[in-house]
């Protein structure tokens, strides 16, 4: 159908592959849990938004020009290491001011310092587009069911792109209730809260190492 060789297959690899942990996906947990549903809808759709972008650069031959010239490899992965790298410092600092101000949470007497509204939307889609691996994941992905028989190829991908999204979707939408359900665990155990802010900070520090040290 469409061409897809194996839609089975491609199912269960595209869930199994979703609901890995990665950085987009952890990003759009925090903020929901930390700021609630309405910023979590907008780092989802900023996540989305992005991936569908990177889908389209596939389709479109940006994986091809990233083994072409290197050369822009190593800067996007290099901005985008920096990038993940700066947002598991920022979560580890949250931490830390979490754990200081723990009794004051607990005995709920602490009020947060108000900060200025961010744009989790922009944040999340800089977070998104500033993975270059993700082009040839997508790229060598949707390959393995494409029908090389089939006289329409652009939409055997387009079919394999609404899938993976509508997924996609799915399991960020389930990230962001689940976010608010956690922050109001939290709320009332700011250990875990402190645990859980670093843990995804190191995480994300990690994600940008990892990032730094990838070769096409």
């Amino acid at each position: 159908m469409f061409g897809i060789t194996d839609l089975t297959a491609y199912l269960i690899g595209v869930i199994i592959i979703i609901t890995l942990p990665g950085p987009n996906s952890l990003y759009c947990l925090s903020v929901a849990a930390s700021r609630g549903k309405r910023a979590g809808g907008q780092a989802m759709a900023g996540i989305l938004v992005g991936d569908t972008i990177l889908i389209l650069a596939t389709v479109f031959g940006a994986g091809a020009l990233l083994k072409l010239y290197p050369s822009v490899f190593d800067v996007i992965k290099l901005i985008g290491g920096c990038y993940l790298a700066y947002l598991g410092i920022r979560l580890i600092i949250g931490a830390y001011h979490t754990f200081k101000n723990r009794h004051l949470i607990a005995n709920q007497r602490f009020n947060p310092p108000k900060v200025a509204n961010q744009n989790y939307f922009c944040r999340s889609l800089s977070l998104s587009l500033t993975n270059p691996k993700a082009i040839l994941f997508f790229l060598s992905f949707f390959v393995q069911f494409v029908s090389p028989t089939y006289d329409k190829p652009f939409l055997t991908f387009f079919v394999l792109a609404v899938i993976l999204q509508i997924v996609s979707f799915l399991y960020l939408l389930l990230l962001v209730f689940s976010g608010k359900k956690l922050a109001d665990v939290f709320g009332s155990r700011p250990l875990i809260m402190t645990l859980a802010m670093f843990s995804v900070g190191c995480l994300f520090i990690g994600f940008g190492v990892n990032l730094w040290l990838a070769r096409l």
